[in-house]
């Protein structure tokens, strides 16, 4: 695979992972495979950490963000899911301590 990871200036606790699954799959097969399990939500491109969770979530939604589940207890996390314009669903994670 290959891939970037860009921080945003003045922010070196965050990290964007970027890459294009056509240009880093062994095969155009394996790429289409990995795009079509992104667009089905079975696999997330990305992970957004929070500290309140359930108030973010609040804030998004009152700005028209499009969440496809609101938060919700797991083992790992508070957590909620939310889909961009392009169809890419993201994770936005409350991390237990």
């Amino acid at each position: 695979m290959r891939w970037l990871t860009v921080r945003p200036p003045g922010n070196p606790d965050q990290e964007l992972l970027l890459m294009d699954p056509m240009r880093s799959m062994p095969d155009p097969k394996t790429a289409d495979l990995v795009r079509s399990l992104v667009a089905q939500g079975a696999l997330t491109p990305g992970v957004m950490a929070t500290t309140d969770c359930k108030g973010d979530f609040e804030s998004l939604s009152a700005c028209g963000v499009e969440f496809i589940e609101e938060p919700a207890d797991r083992p790992y996390a508070v957590e909620a899911l939310l889909r961009d314009d392009s169809g890419n669903w993201f994770s936005l994670a409350q991390r237990k301590r």
